[in-house]
């Protein structure tokens, strides 16, 4: 068993997740302490500024500023997020023996065998005083991979280790949405479903300057245009099978704009679980349950529609025991384990990489900056 420091912040732009795990980097895993970093304004704006200028960023140009200054600001914020974790857990960076450093994703464009997600691995492990493992993305993609979604192996340990024998969809809500189904045999199958909660924040950060909807109040306010809703599930993506992933721009509220706010909010709610519910058609049967992760889950507006649509069998992770909040940032820290061991992330089912996948680049700590 490793322990083992996982970092994820998602396509939300809300904050930075920190997990610890115990892990063998297969069915073995014991969650440890965690902590949760929301970004300061100016960390958002940054990060925001540098999603905007990787819209148009081509590969054959250098990185532009805008990103590469969200990169240095965004690698100090992870930084700091390890030691808050450590410091709450009483541990020391001698207890740790690896960190998970997902980034944050600037650009996904697998199409054109290109992801990006910032963080300076090797500045990170010299901050930390812990070897780093990074860019955990980057070999599934250029093997022809979507480089997406990563989670599902860990999501299978939690499955294992909750001893789970019936067939599970693992329903992960955070800026873009994402299932795992979990077979009766083990099998996975993996695929982004499509909007998660990017486009209903975006929609309330500019209708009421809150960065989320919380609890669902707008949303809960507004009717569902129906007609509306049925040209935004009118997209070519929809209806591709699995394996397939997005990114976070790949969705535009601009059908919803005539809309109220709560109106607005109520549709763009329907849309992610609409969109959940017709990725499910991919999967073999019907899951005996569905359990929902990442923030979507604390929506309760989001949380009774899909109830509905998917007709019973909804639950949050934490019925199962799990931590809902902390999964991705627990994904990364046993990815990480996996890494080091030379043992794949990724699997044809999951990504649609030709052959099971290894992947991640490490940075050891050597000597650690203290300023």
């Amino acid at each position: 068993m490793i322990r083992a420091l996982g970092l994820m912040s998602g396509t939300s732009l809300d904050g930075i997740d920190a997990a610890i795990i115990e892990t063998d980097g297969e069915g073995a895993v014991r969650p440890g302490p965690s902590t949760f970093v929301a970004y300061k304004p100016e960390e958002r704006k940054l990060l925001s500024l540098a999603l905007e200028a990787a819209k148009v960023w081509e590969p054959d140009e250098p990185m532009p500023e805008e990103i590469a200054e969200a990169e240095r600001h965004f690698t100090l914020a992870n930084a700091l997020a390890v030691r808050q974790l450590l410091a709450e857990a009483e541990l020391k960076p001698g207890d740790i023996s690896i960190v998970g450093f997902h980034g944050q994703t600037v650009l996904h464009q697998p199409e054109r065998r290109r992801t990006v997600q910032i963080g300076l691995g090797d500045v990170l492990a010299r901050l930390t005083g812990i070897d780093v493992v990074n860019d955990f993305r980057s070999a599934d993609v250029a093997a022809g991979g979507q480089g997406a979604p990563l989670v599902p192996l860990y999501h299978q340990a939690l499955a294992k280790s909750a001893g789970l024998t019936e067939s599970v969809a693992i329903v992960n809500i955070g800026g873009v949405g994402n299932v795992t189904y979990v077979g009766t045999d083990g099998s996975l199958i993996a695929f982004d479903t499509g909007p998660g909660n990017a486009l209903i924040d975006d929609w309330a950060m500019e209708k009421t300057g809150e960065p989320v909807d919380r609890d669902g109040a707008l949303a809960g306010g507004g009717e569902v245009d129906m007609d509306v809703l049925e040209r935004l599930m009118d997209h070519p993506f929809f209806e591709a099978p699995p394996p397939k992933s997005l990114d976070r721009f790949s969705f535009s509220p601009e059908m919803v704009k005539h809309l109220s706010a709560p109106d607005g909010a109520a549709t763009l709610t329907a849309f992610t679980v609409e969109a959940i519910a017709r990725g499910l058609a991919h999967v073999p049967g019907v899951p005996s349950r569905f359990v929902v992760c990442g923030g979507g889950r604390h929506n309760p507006v989001l949380m009774s529609m899909l109830n509905k649509r998917l007709q019973g069998g909804v639950l949050p992770a934490e019925d199962l025991g799990w931590r809902g909040d902390d999964i991705e940032a627990e994904a990364f820290a046993y990815l990480a384990v996996r890494s080091l061991r030379g043992m794949p992330l990724s699997l044809p089912g999951t990504t649609g990489v030709p052959e099971p996948m290894p992947g991640g680049r490490l940075h050891r700590a050597g000597k650690v900056l203290t300023d």
